[in-house]
């Protein structure tokens, strides 16, 4: 196991809700991103961000650690969700709200 994926691993089971994403929560460096922190922020969930573009061994980890090709990635209760579309469907349908409000 690589470094990257032991700190993702440690990343992903210390925190209830992580997004890993381009940018930071005040400043997402693309729209996929801005959009998926634009989420959270309406559910009024409490998370954490990893800025995978401050870091190059976390930014292709994480495509190797969900083996999910983009970013931003969600991850649940150290279960990996899915990205800013699937992240808009789970929320249009209410499934997201009920994810992230079990831990709340």
């Amino acid at each position: 196991m690589s470094n990257a994926h032991e700190r993702i691993d440690a990343l992903v089971k210390s925190n209830d809700v992580v997004l890993f994403m381009k940018g930071t929560a005040l400043f997402p460096q693309c729209g996929f991103s801005s959009r998926a922190i634009a989420i959270l922020d309406h559910l009024g969930t409490q998370y954490e961000t990893v800025d995978v573009l401050q870091d190059q061994e976390i930014r292709q980890g994480i495509k190797d650690y969900s083996d999910w090709p983009t970013i931003p990635q969600l991850y649940v209760k150290g279960e990996f969700v899915g990205g800013s579309d699937i992240m808009m469907e789970m929320f249009e349908s209410g499934e997201l709200k009920t994810l992230v409000a079990a831990d709340a």
